[in-house]
């Protein structure tokens, strides 16, 4: 019933296959601990629990096939923990508007807390050197540089980006718009593109029309649309071969993007826009402007600069 009701809100592919996974896992919590799947029985007290299991019991990678052991770690992820009470709190809170209960059991269970820690992004030459690893004569490699050249440059999802089709792009125009279809936001928004970046763009199209009949522009070597996990992959090993120590994976480049912009004296409340955040607070979470920033701006705007003129003066000895 949660499900449907969420379908016809009109909740996207993603956010679905999220509330699914999600709920699977709960599911398998309540096996575990010999609870029958009533919601009379999700107390307060088992929603505390299922916390403690995630983070106590549950083995990270458990049986996957790729995972090496050395990375199948007790203990799930302060994220992953959060982004799974979030579905509890959604499924709970539907049932108490639909009437079937009348308190959710979620009320008053936080969220773990996280301690704020500075987010690395990458600077203006690891760019370059990333950049420079795909060999575009080779149409998957061709595919990934278009796609890392679109997320620098529009500041996009990767999701927002994988779902895109030719008649989102004005090729003359220089833009594309992001359809509220596939938007986290699920509002539709208009990004600008520098002249190159829809040069490439159309070029990667164009390469698509000979094999495949697709207007999607982001597609594997055998015509199917692309999935996020299949360019995570490869954007690890590209940074492997650039000799990028940091972690890499394709949000950073929108981390990147956006604190470049802030750096290069781009407006906050025009990145606002660019993103497709409605809340300010979510902006800031995208920006980590770096050290050499910090002290630039600092030095350009201390106090000091004032008077310092006054302090330079001869002084009589």
């Amino acid at each position: 019933m949660f499900y449907e009701i969420k379908v016809a809100e009109g909740r996207s592919k993603n956010t679905l296959e999220q509330y699914r996974n999600n709920y699977e896992f709960f599911s398998r919590y309540l096996d575990a601990r010999g609870i029958e799947k009533r919601v009379a029985n999700i107390k307060r007290e088992v929603c505390r629990d299922y916390i403690r299991y995630m983070r106590e019991e549950v083995v990270r990678w458990e049986d996957h096939k790729y995972r090496p052991k050395s990375a199948q770690t007790v203990g799930l992820s302060i994220e992953t923990v959060n982004t799974r009470l979030k579905t509890l709190r959604v499924f709970f809170s539907c049932l108490v508007d639909e009437s079937y209960i009348f308190e959710s059991p979620m009320e008053g269970v936080k969220n773990l807390r996280k301690e704020e820690s500075n987010i690395e992004v990458l600077d203006a030459d690891e760019l370059r050197r990333l950049l420079m690893i795909p060999d575009q004569s080779f149409y998957p490699e061709f595919r990934d540089y278009v796609l890392m050249h679109l997320l620098i440059d529009g500041m996009m999802r990767i999701s927002e980006a994988q779902g895109l089709r030719v008649q989102n792009f004005d090729f003359n125009g220089n833009s594309v718009t992001i359809p509220a279809a596939i938007a986290k936001s699920r509002k539709a928004r208009t990004l600008a593109l520098q002249a190159r970046t829809v040069k490439l763009v159309k070029e990667l199209y164009t390469e698509n029309s000979v094999d495949f009949d697709t207007d999607f522009i982001f597609i594997t070597n055998y015509g199917e649309q692309m999935e996020r996990n299949h360019f995570r992959k490869r954007l690890i090993a590209y940074a492997k071969k650039a000799g990028i120590t940091k972690k890499v994976h394709p949000h950073i480049l929108r981390h990147t993007a956006a604190t470049m912009f802030l750096e290069d004296g781009g407006d906050i409340r025009h990145l606002q826009m660019i993103l497709g955040h409605s809340d300010m607070r979510m902006v800031q979470r995208y920006t980590h402007p770096s050290e050499k920033s910090v002290a630039r701006q600092q030095s350009a705007h201390s106090a000091i600069n004032k008077i310092i003129g006054k302090l330079n003066k001869p002084r009589k000895r």
